[in-house]
């Protein structure tokens, strides 16, 4: 008998359905039963990729005396921390302030006041490496629950009261200058790994939001440094096991320094991220690794990750079936010297080795290795090559694939409209400007109510039911203002002001300029959650403070610009200190430095060859977060585009900041020069 997830749109929580555990959503409900029935709430929180998730799953809620002891002693709720992203951050929070540490899957024992009093993450079947077992941890709990209900009570009460006095030091409302950005980046030089790129040590995330500060620093600076060490870092990334060289796209870390053994699984966040750093790299530096990887990205992207609809789904999973019927983390992209021969034959499969460092010992489990691009002197033939990769990528299609997470998330779907949008726009691929159009398509339709008001998730068309939170706002936002410079269409500015008038209405503290994120008319949880710390993804705060200086720079509202200065004011405390945690916020100061820049480029239409070489070449400028609108003259498709007539008949552009404007350019020669220095 299928469980109360049956009906839920989460992939995750649909995993779960079959379970003997009597799992409940999240939902008042759940609580209710909780309190009339006198029993405590299992909170179980993870994500349909998660490798340790479904390993506990496997162990513990598919075991039916475990699931038969659940369902006598708690009310089991299970929650999919994409779809509820409040939920998993407060009660993490008070996981990682109780034991110092956190991750997936996250077990928390609740009151039915949703109060916690007993945390961990992993439990095990059986006790191991000094854990209890998942076993012995419920019947303690329930112990504690039946014998000694008065302390548990005083514990979860102390823990709530502890949380709501971890305030975070805001730094006040005032922005980074000169000083803070500098010092960002001298911390960021004192942790840089040299010899291998990218920051700090095993396990090694790929730092995109970090890469983009300094592409943005070198771009308004011209330090040498900050460009040396983004595009090292994407150099080592792009030739390691984590880059999937048959196939595009990025898994989501690296256990080790080397970025030679990934964990497995394919986010869409982490490509859309990575796809935009990699064609701003090329936009820097003309590098043709830059290039090919950008374009993989986003080929990867449309091929694997795009739904029936036109979004982008979430997630491969890390595992898949080996052959055998076993479940294998990284079963379908390592390779053994075997397998090489029986796909290319002998003599290709032995350049193949060579080409992509696969060794008879292996870098990865039972003689397996994971396809990288080590650096060699040895000159393989193009042609050749290529021929194997195609051939690879043929019989690696054949194996069982990975389960896909089909959930749309919002904000990661903005993130793939910023990157498809100009990767399309940089590289003369119009198909992947319509694959951004088409997954914002599908956030107007499916994910916008007649108010504007985002949800946060979506499947196979139909909308959830959970309410979307600030990076949701924040990330579509930056995803429609980017789909507006590169198509010229001002439709999507007014989308991108409809969602920021939200965050100002309903996310900001009036009095700090803080922001939540969650809005102020959203499920009351223990705590409302607020972290400005970038991580896998742009905080809310980041992301919306990005988007706020670019609509500010658009359309000339005070209010926006306004309210993303004084957002960045955490900024100026965290980003000499935590500068990796905070890389897209240092990224929006860097904008925020340089003006950011204003460009209108007007002609007598959108297909006058001299209109879209000025309107290219404003799309290819460095300068830190530069806006860009195009439209014929006269157009009020774009505030920017009033009062720009042409200039003696012909196509032109304008660049102001700062209130002073140059003087109109016919020639993007000129232009170029004007987005550089």
């Amino acid at each position: 008998m299928p469980n109360r997830l049956a009906h839920e749109t989460s992939p995750y929580l649909l995993q779960h359905a079959d379970n003997p555990v009597d799992w409940w959503p999240w939902s008042e409900e759940a609580f209710e039963e909780a309190r009339r029935s006198g029993r405590p709430v299992l909170l179980s929180v993870g994500y349909s990729s998660c490798h340790w998730c479904h390993v506990m799953a496997h162990e513990s809620f598919e075991d039916e005396a475990t699931a038969e002891f659940l369902n006598t002693h708690f009310v089991s709720v299970k929650v999919d921390r994409e779809e509820r992203p409040d939920v998993d951050a407060v009660y993490m929070e008070a996981v990682q302030a109780a034991t110092g540490q956190g991750g997936w899957p996250m077990t928390v024992f609740l009151t039915p006041e949703a109060e916690p009093f007993y945390f961990g993450t992993y439990f095990p079947p059986e006790p191991r490496h000094g854990m209890p077992s998942f076993r012995q941890v419920l019947e303690g709990v329930r112990a504690a629950w039946t014998d000694r209900r008065d302390e548990v009570a005083e514990v979860a009460g102390k823990i709530v009261r502890d949380l709501a006095g971890r305030e975070i030091s805001y730094g006040g409302t005032e922005a980074p200058g000169e000083q803070e950005l500098a010092q960002a980046l001298l911390g960021l030089t004192r942790e840089y790994d040299p010899q291998r790129g990218g920051f700090g040590g095993a396990p090694k995330f790929p730092p995109s939001m970090v890469i983009e500060f300094l592409l943005r620093h070198h771009a308004r600076t011209g330090a040498e440094g900050a460009l040396q060490m983004a595009a090292d870092t994407c150099e080592r990334m792009a030739r390691g096991g984590i880059y999937d060289q048959l196939g595009g796209g990025f898994a989501r870390y690296s256990v080790d320094r080397d970025w030679v053994t990934p964990h497995f699984e394919k986010m869409l966040y982490d490509n859309a991220l990575l796809c935009r750093v990699y064609a701003h790299l090329w936009r820097a530096t003309g590098s043709d690794l830059a290039r090919r990887v950008a374009l993989e990205t986003a080929d990867f992207m449309v091929r694997e990750l795009r739904t029936e609809q036109g979004g982008f789904a979430s997630a491969l999973d890390a595992d898949s079936d080996d052959g055998s019927g076993r479940h294998v983390e990284g079963a379908y992209y390592v390779w053994t010297p075997e397998q090489l021969r029986e796909a290319l034959g002998d003599d290709d499969a032995e350049m193949a080795a060579r080409y992509f460092g696969v060794t008879e010992e292996g870098t990865f489990e039972e003689g397996a290795s994971v396809l990288q691009l080590p650096q060699r002197d040895e000159v393989f033939d193009a042609e050749r090559v290529a021929s194997v990769r195609a051939r690879l990528l043929e019989r690696r299609a054949g194996r069982p694939a990975p389960g896909r997470d089909d959930k749309v998330v919002a904000a990661w779907n903005g993130l793939a409209i910023a990157a498809l949008a100009e990767t399309g726009a940089y590289f003369g691929r119009p198909d992947l400007v319509d694959a951004a159009l088409g997954a914002a398509d599908l956030l107007v339709r499916v994910h916008l109510d007649e108010q504007a008001r985002l949800t946060r998730t979506s499947k196979d068309g139909r909308a959830g039911a959970n309410a979307g939170v600030l990076e949701d706002y924040g990330d579509v936002a930056e995803g429609f203002l980017a789909l507006a410079s590169v198509t010229g269409e001002g439709v999507w500015l007014d989308f991108a002001g409809f969602l920021l008038d939200h965050v100002l209405a309903r996310f900001v503290d009036e009095e700090s300029g803080a922001l939540f994120d969650t809005a102020a008319d959203a499920e009351r949880l223990i705590r409302r959650p607020q972290d400005p710390t970038d991580n896998a993804v742009p905080s809310g705060w980041s992301a919306a403070a990005g988007a706020l200086l670019g609509y500010a720079a658009h359309t000339g509202s005070e209010p926006h610009r306004r309210a993303a200065e004084r957002a960045l004011g955490v900024v100026k405390a965290l980003g000499p200190r935590v500068p990796r945690f905070i890389g897209w916020g240092l990224a929006v100061a860097e904008a925020l430095l340089d003006g950011p820049r204003e460009v209108a480029v007007v002609g007598p239409s959108l297909s006058d060859e001299a209109t879209r070489a000025l309107h290219r070449t404003a799309l290819l400028g460095t300068a830190p977060g530069a806006v860009v609108a195009v439209g014929a003259a006269g157009s009020d498709e774009f505030p920017l585009l009033a009062d720009r007539p042409l200039r003696h008949g012909a196509s032109a552009a304008y660049v102001c900041r700062d209130f002073t404007c140059d003087a109109p350019t016919t020639d993007p020669d000129r232009l170029r020069e004007a987005l550089s220095s």
